[in-house]
């Protein structure tokens, strides 16, 4: 994702104007029980998810940005993350995400026509209901729709 990074940087200072509230978070591949709001101090400061969900009423959106391009255990198995031993699978975090803020949807920087190949991307578009869009104006405008 970090040749994404620049993209997600324009894409949020974009809908900055167009919110009234804005928070974004950064991630590694999937999430699990933290994020943070700086990518160089991802290892010093992080966020517990579990406080953004107490934080944020269910009538916040949630938009994740990533790829979804990673092994399957990732999301599946506890310990699957590639960064740190997360106790929980990233499968877990995301139904919890999904569950408390029902308005939310992914979008997915990779073309469209690759996401087929990619077992780890059928997983997360599975989990989140379908609502998979790629990154592109036309996906942001059917995300704009969806998160309604």
């Amino acid at each position: 994702m970090d040749e994404h990074v620049r993209t997600c940087e324009l894409l949020f200072s974009a809908a900055r104007s167009e919110f009234r509230h804005l928070e974004h978070f950064y991630f590694h591949n999937c999430i699990y029980e933290s994020v943070w709001k700086h990518n160089s101090r991802r290892h010093h400061e992080r966020i517990a998810v579990a406080d953004l969900i107490h934080r944020y009423g269910r009538d916040w959106r949630v938009i994740l940005v990533g790829d979804a391009h990673m092994g399957p255990y990732e999301i599946m198995e506890p310990g699957g993350s590639v960064e740190h031993w997360n106790e929980e699978a990233g499968r877990v975090w995301l139904e919890r995400l999904t569950s408390h803020f029902s308005r939310h949807v992914w979008l997915n920087p990779m073309p469209e026509q690759e996401w087929a190949y990619s077992s780890s991307v059928a997983i997360v578009r599975r989990l989140l209901e379908q609502r998979m869009l790629p990154l592109t104006p036309a996906g942001i405008d059917q995300a704009a729709r969806l998160l309604r």
